[in-house]
């Protein structure tokens, strides 16, 4: 049995948390270039020297808080019911988190642009994004019962239920789709995907 983590745990994760925050919420505003990581550790309530206790540099901070959006929607899908097809619970999830009033995933997707437009931020993506994606492949293949070193299934699922939150996500903030929220637009990507994008 685990023990839950102690006091001391908890105030370094908590640190940890709000050095994440305040680097993404300073990147978003100002652009990578524009950030410090003296800056961050002043939004954070820290020293600079806490900040390299943590990070090696800003770009790494960033790329943390985007990390940690998708350990947030493993964490949403391995709370689903365990008997629930794998399409339904890869919905749920998404519509989930796409109806909160301080969404993941649009946050994610203004992260996204940002890292798009900074060499540098690039440059360390692909690494991120290779964790963060196994852990994502991991879930819903044990979801499903298959082995994702041979099942393409898996990997399949994730990039298409990824791909149609962004999708769903895009068209809503261009306003120009009639639907009422991106929850159903959401919906609508799915029921697509259902039917085989015929």
């Amino acid at each position: 049995m685990t023990n839950p983590p102690g006091l001391r745990d908890r105030k370094k994760a908590a640190t940890r948390a709000a050095l994440v925050a305040a680097a993404a919420d300073l990147a978003r505003a100002k652009g990578i270039d524009g950030v410090t990581a003296d800056a961050i550790a002043a939004k954070a309530g820290v020293s600079t020297r806490t900040f390299h206790n943590y990070f090696a540099s800003k770009e790494e901070a960033v790329l943390a808080h985007l990390e940690g959006l998708v350990h947030s929607w493993v964490g949403r899908l391995h709370s689903r019911p365990a008997g629930e097809p794998v399409w339904d619970s890869m919905e749920a999830v998404a519509r989930q988190i796409v109806s909160e009033p301080d969404g993941d995933f649009v946050e994610m997707c203004s992260t996204m642009e940002l890292v798009d437009q900074s060499p540098a931020l690039l440059a360390r993506r692909v690494e991120m994004e290779v964790r963060a994606s196994q852990l994502l492949v991991e879930a819903i293949a044990e979801r499903t019962g298959t082995d994702p070193r041979v099942d393409l299934y898996p990997s399949l699922v994730r990039y298409a239920a990824v791909s149609a939150m962004k999708s769903a996500v895009e068209l809503w903030l261009a306003g120009t789709s009639g639907a009422a929220s991106p929850e159903e637009l959401v919906r609508a990507a799915f029921g697509q995907l259902r039917q085989g994008l015929s």
